[in-house]
């Protein structure tokens, strides 16, 4: 399941605790202390890493360990940083040496005198290159600032700034000693140039961090390592309260099934005995979970002992970081082995899919894509060749298309043109399009629909970008919410209403405050409209004031699906298609819905916008969409990758930045730092952790677009933009198109020289799509009626199934909120036992509740009355006698008892507040109420009340009578009055079938 509302929850949850008076609190304290009390933003990086916790858990899990200890964590930061200059003195041709230490000197001696805070004045006595020590770090640095511009690359021009002034600017000898530095300089840039990893490494000395932290960083580092575990306990809580998980807690699960190589499980000892062959297919893509779960799998094994290990990947495919994968893992693996078990390397070179064209591209191109080097910190996977077991096709097999500006529709009409052509070669090839993100196919997808070609989009369209859903989406929650009022905007433009701007203008321009409900009702406000959008806006409120009369009635689904359907929303759909995306839809309300309602109103959009719109099912294989993730494992007649121009959505920083450097023999060094204060933006620490991060995204970049390239057996076709600048040609740094530059330039360089001078003057404006129309039933349009046979399950307004109105239909907004709230603290209290309650324990959720009424809608003005109200109702819970015994431990007791089953022949599906067997055997079935009475005489109002749910509760009894058999009373409770119903039930002989609790 999609947990990403769980972690929010949890991450709130742990926040809460704020209030506590204990080292928790403290921790929470100091956090939102260094975010800017930023409450928001500490939420939504606590769940990020619940996200991620497959990677960090296992390095804080224990707070004694002294792996986390600021003594390990400070020799690990001393080690990377001897390593790397290390590194880099190796690096380092020592033809160079005389001539970088000539420069240093120079410079140094002059900076002396005009900025000795300069740190390049610090080599003002340097005989030799520093050594590798964490003390020689700041000359180091200095001589990157000498040597290199801030960008990281080797200075073309030297100037006063970095020391390269003359001692007298009236000395002739000054003067010419500053020509000759200046030529040996340029001679020492140039040959820089010729060693790029030399230059890389020397770059990234800037980058490293201080060998200690700070006492205010290890403060926060101790904070946020103690909070970690602590939200993991709040999702693993809710995971029980909600039956629900997620593929991280199952993968930690098996792995704590088969306890510690020291200490095995039963379940351990058994799978040791019964294993003997364990086959991994895609090993690259390996988490820190499964290659633990290996490891405790194969612990027993011994050399010779007739059981293998088979593991199968490909190191240069492995492109799911996002999903916890690390290529390190598989690299450890190919050296190292896993666990007792030692791996034979077998190399495979054939590719049999791609044409030779394609292959000896591949070879050519990904030679300077992907890393000299293998690196397991950093991930880098060097390239292998592949050697093609197909020969090569007629014609161009690898076709460059470049564009000189960002022009979208442009770009989609050669993917077109390209899809027609290829059609054309050959009516049944498979074409793929294949993208790095959704978004960048916000052009090409609409260009296909213009040209009538279907297709199939895998995981592309979000549920909550098709318009029928937009529009479902809207109703529902306007419905939910009558204070709404982008949604209610929404529906009256919908097409089952379809009112124009300038009536919608009318309707609501002039009064912003005002509800838009209330301006549907409002006859003034309605002589202002035309005609038709009159008539229109009477129309739609009269079936949704039908609608609203049944709120509570029926589940959820079905109350906004009925109101769907009376509004003729079938008819807005195009195709079979939308419809089932509409029942996606329905199927997500469902799996929200609590007692026919919505717990929380922003959990709707939230679960819409991670579901997906399904597949056209009529248009076969023949032309794909999907991102380049999706396409791992696939193949295809012809590839199309466009967008290579455009730029990924900028990462978030996280709460904690981690790695492990591995050392050999087992050992990792563990490095960990706290996002930086929001206030400075700077902490060296992190910086260096957020760049080697940066380092594994940019080389798993390369490896993404070799899968792109390898998907394909006859074609590949890349299409991608740059801006020239000054007749330059370079693309954005962050572009897959930069990756791919150093093979993709001349390509670019050639149709730039055979623009004209009157196309180098003219910028054509990129063509535009036309303005979207209004689409809108007509005004006398009418849903057709129901097919004889068919049975309506769903409650269509205006064919109500039970005359009982509910208590939601009449209650205000704000009153139906505190009712909600009210429901799930009783509820609360039910399961956790009235002993974990009291007086005190209401005090202290006040701001609890006052968040809660604000997540549900209650506005601002309404909350401090709607707060007192709840706070009433759960103190009287909690002190008269009546609703004590209700809420106190009985057999058979459940809150909120779901039940679903058939009254009259219709499916009914129920929720019962409070239920249990009392000590005389009688089951009780009681609904709390929270509504009050303002008049005098309310011993009229109670039995008032009784009568209006008499039938409810008595429904509710016919159901749970059917599971047992025993004496049943029924009783109506409201804690705002301190009111008493009661009544026994007479079971009435009804036909029904089984029953689904």
């Amino acid at each position: 399941d999609d947990a990403k509302l769980l972690y929010a929850e949890a991450a709130r949850r742990l926040l809460a605790r704020l209030d506590e008076a204990d080292a928790t609190a403290a921790s929470v304290g100091r956090v939102l202390l260094h975010l800017d009390n930023d409450v928001e933003t500490a939420q939504t990086l606590l769940a990020d890493m619940l996200e991620r916790r497959d990677q960090w858990l296992r390095h804080v899990v224990d707070p004694t360990s002294r792996r986390i200890s600021r003594q390990s964590l400070e020799a690990a930061l001393a080690r990377a940083i001897t390593e790397a200059l290390s590194e880099l003195r190796q690096l380092w041709p020592a033809q160079l040496v005389p001539d970088c230490l000539a420069a240093a000197r120079f410079a140094a001696s002059n900076l002396v005198r005009t900025a000795p805070e300069s740190a390049i004045a610090a080599l003002v006595d340097i005989d030799s290159l520093p050594a590798d020590d964490v003390g020689d770090l700041p000359r180091w640095r200095a001589i990157a600032d000498l040597l290199l511009t801030r960008e990281g690359n080797p200075r073309k021009r030297v100037d006063v700034a970095i020391g390269f002034s003359a001692s007298d600017d009236n000395d002739n000898a000054s003067q010419a000693t500053l020509k000759a530095q200046k030529a040996r300089f340029q001679t020492l840039a140039e040959s820089l140039g010729r060693h790029p990893t030399l230059v890389d490494a020397l770059h990234r000395v800037r980058l490293l961090p201080e060998r200690t932290y700070t006492d205010t960083q290890w403060k926060l580092v101790e904070s946020v390592t103690d909070l970690l575990p602590l939200a993991v306990a709040e999702l693993e809580v809710l995971f029980r309260e909600t039956g629900r998980t997620d593929f991280t807690a199952l993968s930690q699960a098996a792995v704590r099934a088969l306890g510690s190589e020291d200490e095995p499980t039963d379940l351990a000892l058994a799978l040791d005995y019964r294993i003997r062959h364990l086959l991994v297919d895609e090993f690259q893509d390996t988490s820190v979970s499964q290659f633990e779960l290996l490891e405790r799998l194969t612990a027993g094994w011994q050399l010779g002992d007739g059981r293998t290990l088979f593991a199968v990947g490909d190191p240069m495919q492995s492109i799911y970081r996002f999903r916890e994968a690390d290529v390190g893992l598989y690299l450890q693996a190919w050296h190292s082995g896993v666990g007792p078990v030692h791996l034979e390397p077998l190399a495979l070179k054939a590719n049999f899919r791609s044409q030779r064209g394609i292959v000896e591209w591949v070879n050519e191109t990904f030679r300077t894509v992907m890393p000299e080097a293998e690196d397991l910190v950093s991930g880098a996977v060097p390239f292998t060749d592949s050697e093609a077991a197909h020969p090569a096709l007629p014609g161009v097999a690898v076709r460059v298309h470049p564009l000189l500006r960002s022009d979208r529709l442009a770009e989609a009409n050669i993917v077109v043109h390209l899809i027609r052509e290829a059609q054309l070669e050959n009516p049944k090839q498979r074409v793929a399009i294949l993208v790095r993100n959704r978004s960048h196919l916000s052009a090409i997808v609409p260009a296909l629909k213009r040209a009538d070609l279907r297709f199939q989009a895998i995981d592309i369209d979000n549920l909550e970008d098709r318009t029928v859903v937009q529009d479902l989406s809207a109703l529902t929650r306007a419905l939910l919410h009558l204070g709404d009022r982008v949604a209610w905007l929404s529906v009256l433009r919908a097409p089952w209403c379809g009112l124009t701007l300038a009536d919608l203008t009318e309707l609501v321009g002039d009064d912003r405050r005002a509800a838009v409900w209330d301006r549907m009702q409002d006859s003034t406000a309605l002589e202002r409209l035309s005609v038709e959008g009159a008539n229109r806006v009477k129309k739609l409120h009269a079936q949704l004031r039908q609608s609203l009369d049944q709120r509570r009635r029926v589940p959820l689904r079905r109350w906004i699906e009925g109101a769907w359907l009376a509004l003729g929303g079938p008819a807005a759909a195009d195709t079979p298609t939308e419809l089932d995306d509409v029942e996606a839809f329905f199927d997500v309300l469902e799996e929200l819905e609590q007692g026919g309602d919505l717990e929380e109103l922003e959990a709707l959009p939230a679960r819409v916008s991670t579901a997906f719109a399904l597949p056209d099912p009529e248009a076969g294989d023949i032309l794909q969409v999907m991102t380049i993730h999706k396409a791992k494992g696939l193949e295809f007649d012809v590839v199309i990758l466009p967008g290579l121009g455009l730029t990924p959505r900028k990462s978030d920083p996280r709460l904690l930045l981690w790695a492990e450097r591995w050392r050999g023999h087992g050992q990792a060094d563990l490095l960990l730092a706290p996002i930086h204060d929001p206030a400075n933006g700077k902490d060296a620490v992190y910086d260096y952790l957020a760049e080697l991060d940066k380092e594994k995204a940019s080389h798993e970049e390369g490896r993404l677009l070799y899968v792109a390239a390898t998907r394909a057996r006859s074609r590949v076709h890349l299409l991608g933009h740059v801006e020239p600048k000054d007749v330059v040609l370079k693309p954005h740094s962050t572009s897959l198109l930069a990756r791919l530059w150093p093979a993709l330039q001349p390509h670019f360089q050639a149709a730039l020289d055979r623009m004209t001078d009157v196309d180098a003057q003219t910028s054509p404006t990129p063509a535009r799509l036309p303005p979207s129309m209004l689409r809108r039933f007509p005004i006398h349009w009418t849903r057709p009626p129901i097919p004889a046979g068919v049975d309506a399950f769903f409650a269509v307004p205006g064919e109500p199934r039970t005359p009982q109105p509910l208590e939601f239909s009449w209650a205000t907004e704000s009153a139906r909120h505190v009712g909600t709230l009210v429901h799930r603290a009783l509820q609360l209290i039910g399961e956790e036992g009235l002993g974990a309650w009291n007086a005190g324990r209401v005090a202290s959720a006040r701001d609890s509740f006052a968040r809660e009424l604000r997540m549900l809608g209650v506005p601002q003005a309404q909350i401090h009355g709607a707060l007192e109200r709840v706070i009433t109702a759960v103190n009287v819970a909690l002190t008269d006698p009546r609703p004590r015994w209700i809420l106190a431990r009985h057999a058979g007791a459940h809150s909120e008892l779901r039940l679903t089953g058939m009254i009259d022949g219709t499916l009914v599906d129920i929720a019962i507040d409070r239920t249990f067997v009392d000590e005389h055997g009688v089951r009780w079935i009681i609904d709390f109420k929270t509504g009050v009475h303002e008049g005098a005489d309310v011993e009229q109002f109670l039995e008032s009340e009784q009568s209006r749910y008499r039938e409810q509760l008595e429904n509710y009894a016919s159901l749970l009578s059917r599971m047992e058999s025993r004496p049943v009373r029924l009783a109506l409770y409201f804690p705002l009055l301190k009111g008493w119903r009661e009544w026994g039930y007479v079971p009435v002989e009804a036909a029904s079938s089984a029953i689904r609790p």
